[in-house]
């Protein structure tokens, strides 16, 4: 398990900190995450990566000169805001443009969605590529459902060799997306991960068993199966993979292939080089050479005891990349010339440059709007205490089928949410302003999917609240229901995927019509949240089709879906805040 830290929330953040301090010959701190030490060449791509912390040494271990350019690097288990990954790609650009890559998980493709969006509408010409190489994940007819693991860094070696050869922004897009097209991974676990601060693995396997197609979330596997000896395991590895040749292969006897050996955070280098003695002895027997493989610590999941294996397939125009030279912290290859004066080019930047500017001005409200905005930081205030008294049970609820991280983002994003709107309310803020500042604080300090959708449901909301009149009920059942719109939108989830929208969606028209209805708010309010709470509830007898979760479908059905739990409790929350200063008023 986890043993050393602080504080639970406070983690990733320290955690981040001192590997700067440990590695300042190879990277340097930015708003967001890291970049090199020393500048991108004019005119290079800048590859930037990223995803959630809990994998060291991807992916902050994995930036340096034949690596990323920079990697934007979020809370355990949780995809990086839209806004750290923009300034991670706003520090790495050098004037040839960004690719961003990073594993196929919905948090991981909004956020760094929403920043390549942004960047190309400043004027930096920015392209995406997803990782998709677990094949445990989902069917083959089904490739671009599957999950990034291990095999994130092939591509990720791919795209920044071929930046470092010096080609445009169009060859290492293409480059990045053959190498995914031609990546496999296959994992097995003895045991789950244990997140800080918690008393429990994410998931835990019988004695004598192991799990089959885990994730590195700490995602459960797919299935069950005896321990095996080292031997066997390398049998089990070996021959699932060879099952799934690229595309116009049926054979794999002559194919050359970069080989990945990947342990998960708790199984030694001595397992993994007596598992690898097996793999290399099947490879050869089935006719494929193996090219600089990797046996070690790529991809973590803190403390699981598990391994994957990956080929990487190569092509004559992908093996140069694959065997060019790279030095980044954790991870080293060949030979590169000397580095420029670290201390001339790329000055430190400050400790506390994780925090964003605080805003000065606000726009001018009325009056009534400020009271209101009062009353909005009151709920705001009533959601921290909510999420912090249920974090654990969150949590929990969220690791029978998923990586256990949803308590834990909750709490970041509903504390930031609340000293934003704080210090918005300090300024003379509306309720529309306060409520937008809320929203981008929660998005960017909580990062993965719940941290982007509750971002859109406020900013939703004080959009309709607005800052000149005092906001009535009729406004406040707009904003919940363009929040369920822009959430659907964005989230691409609809009513029955087990998700916050199950909640959300109920929320919303029950309050419309309360409120149609001619009741003031506090009751309408309330009349909503009941309809929320039944649904948060239903949705255990649903099977997950978005998400993290839907690879496990049949080991959440019994378990309802912790965004929709966490919507529910949050209305109930908003409502009491809503009925206390109905009463002050009466």
């Amino acid at each position: 398990m986890t043993r050393l830290f602080n504080t639970p929330a406070a983690f990733a953040d320290e955690a981040l900190e001192g590997f700067v301090a440990a590695h300042r010959r190879w990277v340097r701190r930015v708003p967001g995450g890291v970049v090199r030490a020393t500048p991108t060449a004019p005119g290079q791509v800048a590859v930037v990566i990223g995803g959630g912390s809990g994998h060291y040494p991807a992916f902050s271990g994995l930036v340096g000169r034949g690596l990323a350019h920079g990697a934007a690097v979020g809370n355990v288990f949780a995809s990086p805001s839209a806004q750290q990954v923009h300034q991670v790609a706003k520090a790495a650009h050098g004037g040839g443009g960004v690719l961003l890559t990073f594993g196929n998980y919905a948090g991981d493709v909004l956020h760094f969605g929403q920043a390549e969006e942004r960047l190309n509408a400043e004027g930096i010409d920015c392209r995406t590529a997803v990782v998709t190489d677990d094949i445990s994940s989902a069917p083959a007819e089904e490739s671009a459902k599957r999950r990034g693991v291990a095999g994130d860094l092939a591509v990720f070696k791919t795209a920044a060799a071929a930046a470092e050869a010096g080609l445009p922004l169009d060859e290492v897009v293409r480059l990045a997306a053959l190498a995914n097209a031609r990546t496999r991974s296959f994992g097995i676990a003895f045991s789950g991960c244990t997140l800080p601060g918690a008393d429990a693995p994410l998931f835990t396997v019988p004695e004598g068993r192991m799990a089959v197609g885990l994730g590195i979330h700490g995602e459960p596997g797919l299935s069950e199966a005896a321990v095996p000896t080292a031997d066997e395991a390398a049998e089990l590895l070996v021959s699932t993979l060879l099952g799934e040749l690229p595309e116009g292969v049926d054979t794999p006897c002559g194919l050359r292939a970069g080989v990945i050996l990947n342990g998960l955070g708790a199984v030694k280098y001595e397992e993994l080089f007596v598992v690898y003695r097996r793999v290399a002895r099947l490879l050869d027997e089935a006719g494929v050479v193996a090219v600089d493989p990797e046996v070690g610590e790529l991809v973590t999941s803190f403390d699981m005891a598990g391994i994957s294996l990956t080929l990487f397939w190569l092509t004559e125009e992908l093996e140069p990349l694959w065997t060019a030279p790279a030095d980044a912290p954790a991870y080293r290859k060949g030979a590169l010339g000397p580095t420029a004066d670290v201390s001339s080019e790329s000055p430190e930047t400050p400790e506390n440059s994780e925090e964003q500017p605080e805003q000065t001005a606000v726009p001018q409200a009325s009056e009534e709007s400020r009271a209101a905005a009062r009353t909005v930081l009151d709920a705001l205030a009533a959601v921290v205490r909510t999420v912090d008294e249920h974090a654990d049970e969150l949590g929990r609820i969220d690791a029978v089928a998923g990586d256990g991280d949803h308590g834990i983002g909750m709490r970041r994003g509903s504390e930031a949410a609340y000293e934003a709107g704080r210090r918005a309310q300090g300024l003379g803020a509306g309720a529309g302003t306060l409520l937008c500042h809320a929203a981008d604080a929660w998005a960017d300090r909580a990062g993965g999917t719940s941290g982007a959708l509750w971002g859109v449901i406020l900013r939703q909301v004080g959009t309709a609240l607005g800052d000149a009149d005092r906001p009535d009920a009729a406004a406040v059942a707009s904003g919940v229901a363009a929040a369920a719109d822009g959430v659907m939108r964005l989230g691409k989830a609809e009513v029955g995927d087990k998700t916050m929208v199950d909640v959300l969606v109920p929320l919303a028209g029950a309050l419309g019509e309360a409120v149609a209805e001619g009741q003031p708010l506090a009751a309408a309010w309330d009349a909503a949240a009941t309809v929320a709470e039944a649904a948060a509830k239903a949705t255990a007898e649903l099977l997950p089709r978005l998400g993290r979760a839907r690879p496990h479908a049949e080991k959440s059905l019994g378990t309802p879906d912790a965004g929709a739990v966490s919507l529910a409790l949050i209305a109930r929350a908003v409502h009491g805040v809503l009925a206390a200063k109905n009463e002050s008023e009466g």
